[in-house]
């Protein structure tokens, strides 16, 4: 008797005769199991956990990507661009990549809990807390600051790792940064559908896949980002609040946003003070109070652009904020000095969890200040991060330069040289960072060569709820830079998504 079925590790053969049991996973490979009886199938499940089995394949699956290849033509991209213009209201002024890209659904879940675990970690360390209001500039330090973040990003790069060291042959993932703050939650799952529905990806690829995280489907994900963003009150009562909203690229999806949850976009500037409270003027002129701020605008962008708020952002307002704007400093790229200390050195958090085995996939990083004074060198060296020897036209090829504030990747350097380093005056370089340069790995098989791949996880933390990973949101590109503003001149690569296969499988493999 021989059952057979095809699930999303590859085809699994039971054969009752013998009995043994063969697994193929992914086609590369094939497992001979004895087992005495049919029982001991289950308790193999069970003493063989999924992580190991992510460390011994392929992250991605590579038949997926052979029949999508096979299939895709330039007027389904087309056909799939006009789509998602159609149901965004506006044409999209950033680059879509024209496929999505495949992933098994336990490396997505590994890197959720990932970034999960590290946030935690921050909410709970009061000591890094207190670090990092420090940062917050004067001006912008807003009241009635929120427990946790309603909103954050992960960011993920793929690399190449063998016992522990990079540039081996099993895929790892290296955290590039966090930011407590919103994404494009909204379109997001518009591309994806987009995706699915032109493509014909379920039907394609032979299986059912999935996009959302955490167990959610299409419903429970627009319900969970409705509650965490427009909280008990009524929509009219809830605002969408950006710098110059209407000449964002990412307006399109504030307008998906708007749409689905009947709230108001609204320029930040124009925002009324009336008592103690925020108004703001809807469609037939009329002011509205304003009960909760969905927040999108960034103090780098108000400070940049000279904005001046006909309101002091720092006055106790009678409002609520859905992203409270401390959050954006609070977690960012100032936590990865804090977060690739091993648990020992860093101290522990508040929470009482355990640390250890998370650091691993946090890249060295220290604050040019504490570089240039000589213990954050020390603290790279330990780390094993090669570095020239001391002098002024010493260059760091294994650094980036990163200025901890800012967004969509500005001001990021390459191989900054000593000289580059020591020009920053001596004030200002406790705003900067020093980070390990990962090497993304070409994994995306594609007409114009292997792509790389960044993976972000977006999550949302609803007022009362908890910390939730509920989608991804994939960035393809073949340069230096992953950000959309970096491949324009390229094909198949820019904004992405990610699905992975939900049949079900052997648990706990």
């Amino acid at each position: 008797m021989v059952i057979s079925y095809w699930n999303n590790f590859g085809l699994i053969l039971l054969e009752f005769a013998g009995i043994s049991i063969i697994l193929y996973v992914e086609l590369y490979s094939f497992i001979r199991l004895e087992a005495k009886n049919y029982l001991g199938i289950s308790s193999f499940c069970k003493q063989n956990r999924i992580a190991r089995a992510l460390q011994e394949r392929p992250a991605l699956i590579p038949e997926f990507r052979a029949r999508f290849n096979s299939i895709y033509r330039p007027d389904q991209y087309l056909a799939m661009l006009a789509l998602l213009e159609e149901r965004c209201g506006i044409p999209i002024e950033f680059r879509v990549a024209e496929s999505p890209i495949f992933l098994p659904r336990q490396l997505l879940n590994e890197i959720a809990e990932t970034g999960s675990h590290l946030c935690r970690r921050l909410v709970g360390n009061r000591d890094y807390l207190a670090a990092a209001s420090r940062a917050i500039p004067s001006g912008y330090r807003v009241a009635a600051e929120t427990a946790h973040p309603h909103f954050l990003t992960a960011d993920f790069a793929l690399i190449h790792e063998e016992n522990g060291r990079e540039g081996g042959g099993q895929f790892a993932p290296r955290l590039v940064e966090m930011q407590a703050f919103p994404s494009v939650y909204a379109y997001q799952a518009a591309l994806n559908a987009a995706y699915r529905e032109i493509f014909s990806l379920d039907t394609v690829l032979g299986a059912g896949l999935g996009t959302f995280l955490s167990g959610l489907d299409e419903a429970a994900y627009w319900r969970l980002l409705g509650e965490t963003i427009l909280g008990s009150h009524d929509p009219e009562t809830v605002v969408l609040t950006e710098v110059d909203p209407l000449h964002q690229k990412t307006r399109p999806d504030f307008e998906v946003t708007a749409r689905r949850l009947g709230i108001a976009v609204v320029d930040i500037a124009t925002l009324e003070p009336d008592g103690d409270r925020l108004t703001y003027r809807n469609a037939q002129g009329r002011r509205i109070p304003v009960a909760r701020i969905y927040n999108r605008a960034i103090a780098d962008e108000l400070i940049a652009r000279r904005v001046r708020l006909p309101f002091n952002l720092e006055a106790d307002w009678n409002v609520e904020w859905a992203g409270h704007p401390n959050w954006y400093f609070l977690i960012s790229k100032f936590s990865i000095p804090f977060l690739c200390r091993a648990s020992g050195e860093s101290g522990a958090d508040d929470t009482g969890s355990n640390n250890r085995g998370f650091e691993s996939v946090v890249p060295p990083a220290v604050f040019l200040s504490d570089f240039l004074a000589g213990s954050g060198r020390e603290r790279l060296e330990a780390a094993g991060v090669s570095l020239p020897a001391l002098a002024a036209d010493a260059v760091y090829s294994d650094l980036l330069l990163k200025p901890l504030f800012s967004f969509a990747g500005k001001g990021i350097q390459f191989d900054p040289t000593q000289a580059q380093l020591e020009a920053i005056p001596p004030a200002q370089r406790g705003d900067y960072l020093l980070q390990k340069r990962m090497s993304f790995v070409p994994t995306i098989e594609t007409p114009f060569g292997l792509t790389q791949a960044e993976i972000r996880i977006l999550y949302l933390w609803p007022d009362g709820g908890e910390l939730t990973p509920v989608l991804s949101l994939i960035r393809l590109g073949r340069g230096r830079m992953m950000g959309v503003d970096y491949n324009r001149n390229q094909q198949w690569v820019g904004a992405s998504g990610a699905f992975f296969p939900v049949a079900e499988r052997c648990t706990e493999l």
